[in-house]
């Protein structure tokens, strides 16, 4: 699917719940596993809408009507899903570049790195012999 292609009916509701599904499972239980910056749903959340909307996502949507992602527009909502799925794919160090401008747009400072190189992939698991 392309940007300029309409979203409408069945293709809303696929991208509404495949948001659902990378914010509130997929990229926090990768975060976990990756020891990534952000590791909540909700902060999924907050970095997703914010980039969908060009700055802090509660100056564009109602915060009182929920869900939030509902209210985004089919360019919106196809473009946080890209998003979502980019830092699926690229891990911590695009996370944190987001969450950091997430943040700057609140005007709150990024998070500081921590001593331990963060994973990018799942940990393989090797057996002794």
């Amino acid at each position: 699917m392309t940007r300029a292609e309409p979203v409408g009916g069945a293709r809303r509701e696929a991208l509404l719940a495949r948001y659902r599904e990378l914010v509130l499972h997929e990229l926090p239980r990768r975060a976990r596993e990756g020891r990534w910056v952000v590791t909540n749903d909700h902060c999924f959340g907050r970095i997703v809408l914010d980039h969908a909307v060009g700055g802090r996502w509660y100056d564009v949507l109602d915060r009182r009507r929920s869900p939030a992602f509902a209210q985004l527009s089919d360019d919106q909502l196809a473009g946080a899903v890209a998003m979502a799925e980019r830092v699926l794919a690229e891990g911590d160090p695009l996370l944190r570049e987001l969450d950091a401008r997430s943040l700057a747009w609140r005007g709150k400072p990024p998070k500081t790195p921590t001593k331990t190189t963060p994973r990018t992939t799942t940990p393989r698991t090797t057996t002794r012999r």
